[in-house]
């Protein structure tokens, strides 16, 4: 029997649901294996600037292990914060017949490719895209030690056009590429039981049933850029419109400063997941005004909701899954004039033109699913 041990520094709730998806093939055995360590069960989000603990299970379904990690410095955002000096043993103890790994930029996941070349099928899981490149000697020596990694594996995944772009540039071939979309769990959000509590929370924030709401989910960081949606929002000076801003960051105190004058900018803390589906169908309208952001998994969120979506060109995701004036709308990243006008035309549109473009969304984003990655996962193992 194939056996695919999967590589990813912490559990994830984007992919838990995959794992187990995966893990109920049958014709394969699946484990995964947390390179971050055992704390990692409670991973601190220096975004968020708190540990998070996600209220939904990211552990059912599928076998695990936490592996140790020897790093005296363990992150997710250095190449020395994941060392494990047990990963290659128990990876070969296990038997493992396909390797997936999740991001190649840490000690241990490095010599795992390494390792395992033509000894395993490697496949590679990795969003990143081309959309922040800038020329100069960096992006010269990193195209040249990514061209090196990537002679490492047997197949890519990847999640979309941006991100089949950037494979294609580092030297992975087409008939190496496998379309594995970025998904999230459609079902659980798109459920009309979230309806009814919906309805009352937006009562209870004194949101009239007539407004227009713009929504702002995430880290209120300078990548996210809610500021300018701020900035944007103001301008327009729509007495018909919300702007919604959720969640927890660095810059809470200056953006809540900048919404000082506005009665209609309204700001929530930080949501857990399962509280999510409610959160989006306070909004109408989610909006991404990010600098850097390779998918945006808010955006699949926030359409199996039936939000329109508003996206700067930075967004990854936002060339699959906006479709200009169907279910939202592009602007240049950091153009706030640009924006303003998108936030302009869409708070003069009738309400009911409006949930069409989110219905519109809703329908769209069924095609992303975990069970069309499970697959071609599952294809290309039993092939």
């Amino acid at each position: 029997m194939n056996k695919l041990a999967i590589l990813s520094s912490h559990p994830i709730q984007y992919n838990a649901p995959l794992f187990k998806l995966l893990a109920q093939d049958g014709r394969f055995k699946v484990k995964v294996y947390y390179t971050l360590g055992k704390e990692s069960s409670g991973f601190t989000d220096p975004g968020f600037k708190k540990t998070i603990k996600w209220d939904i299970p990211l552990l059912d379904g599928y076998e695990y292990t936490f592996i140790k990690n020897t790093s005296p410095n363990p992150s997710t955002s250095l190449f020395k914060g994941i060392i494990n000096p047990t990963l290659v043993q128990e990876i070969e103890s296990f038997g493992a017949t396909h390797i997936l790994v999740y991001g190649w930029s840490f000690d241990s996941h490095l010599k795992v490719l390494r390792h395992f070349r033509n000894k395993a099928k490697i496949l590679f899981r990795g969003d990143s895209t081309l959309l922040d490149e800038k020329l100069g000697l960096k992006t010269v020596l990193r195209r040249i030690l990514l061209l090196w990694v990537y002679k490492h594996i047997n197949a890519a995944l990847y999640v979309g056009t941006n991100n089949k772009k950037y494979f294609l540039k580092h030297g992975v071939p087409e008939n190496k590429l496998i379309y594995a979309p970025h998904a999230i769990d459609n079902d659980r959000f798109s459920s009309l039981e979230h309806e009814h509590k919906a309805s009352e929370l937006k009562q209870s924030l004194g949101i009239e049933p007539e407004k227009n709401v713009f929504l702002f989910t995430g880290k209120l960081e300078w990548k996210k850029n809610p500021k300018l949606l701020i900035n944007a929002f103001n301008s327009i000076k729509s007495p018909s419109s919300i702007l919604l801003v959720i969640g927890d960051g660095a810059l809470e105190i200056e953006l809540k400063q900048l919404a000082d004058s506005c009665q209609n900018i309204k700001f929530l803390p930080f949501q857990n997941q399962s509280i999510m589906p409610v959160i989006y169908r306070l909004g109408d309208v989610l909006i991404l005004p990010s600098v850097t952001e390779t998918w945006g998994l808010s955006m699949n969120e926030a359409m199996a909701c039936g939000l329109a979506v508003i996206a700067s060109n930075k967004v990854g995701g936002a060339t699959d899954l906006i479709e200009i004036g169907k279910n939202g709308y592009l602007f240049e990243s950091e153009n706030v004039v640009q924006l303003a006008d998108i936030l302009r035309t869409i708070a003069n549109k009738p309400k009911q033109e409006i949930k069409e473009m989110g219905n519109y969304s809703a329908v769209k984003i069924k095609s992303w699913s975990y069970q069309h990655t499970s697959d071609a996962i599952s294809n290309y193992i039993n092939s």
